[in-house]
């Protein structure tokens, strides 16, 4: 399996090594107001990676470590999972990019999730569940053309197909594109 590549930008599958960088992220109040919370400790953090690395390794979810390929310094997580009706769709979320991010690390890590799903994976489509209070995610979607699917009192739910994305990488092609040294 290729682990995504991009202009400033690599993705590599989560170790039970980074339970602590994980909790970190997780527990920090600047990164989790919009994200599912988190009880316990960084010992919980890995147990449950133990747990995830045999869903992994039987293809049910890949969780991601994004990282600078420059210097290998971490700077977030990114995961897809809730895969659906075999290749159908997938989902995408645990998305946290941490301050130390240039301007681009938010769109170019989910642009290399986007594409390991369709690409690697061979996905029909994406789904997300974003909370409503999120607004700087609901945006990113509406401007990406993922199709608003529903709403509830607490979420905005959107799905991408691989055309919208093909249309919508597009116009960032070079963030796809891995500098070769």
């Amino acid at each position: 399996m290729k682990m995504p590549k991009g202009k400033t930008l690599s993705l590599r599958l989560a170790e039970v090594g980074d339970a602590e960088f994980i909790y970190r992220l997780r527990v920090d109040p600047s990164y989790n107001q919009h994200l599912s919370v988190v009880d316990g400790t960084s010992d919980d953090q890995r147990e449950w990676l133990r747990k995830y690395k045999e869903r992994e390794s039987r293809g049910e979810e890949y969780y991601f470590i994004i990282f600078r390929t420059s210097d290998q310094f971490p700077l977030g997580t990114i995961r897809l999972y809730d895969f659906v009706g075999g290749r159908k769709s997938f989902g995408i979320g645990s998305w946290i990019v941490a301050d130390q991010k240039s301007r681009f690390s938010a769109l170019e890590s989910v642009l290399l999730a986007y594409d390991f799903g369709f690409s690697e994976l061979g996905f029909e489509a994406c789904h997300m569940d974003v909370r409503k209070d999120n607004e700087k995610v609901v945006s990113f979607h509406r401007k990406s053309g993922a199709l608003l699917c529903r709403e509830d009192d607490v979420n905005v739910y959107f799905t991408m197909t691989r055309e919208i994305f093909d249309n919508f990488s597009n116009r960032f092609r070079p963030l796809l594109t891995p500098v070769v040294a």
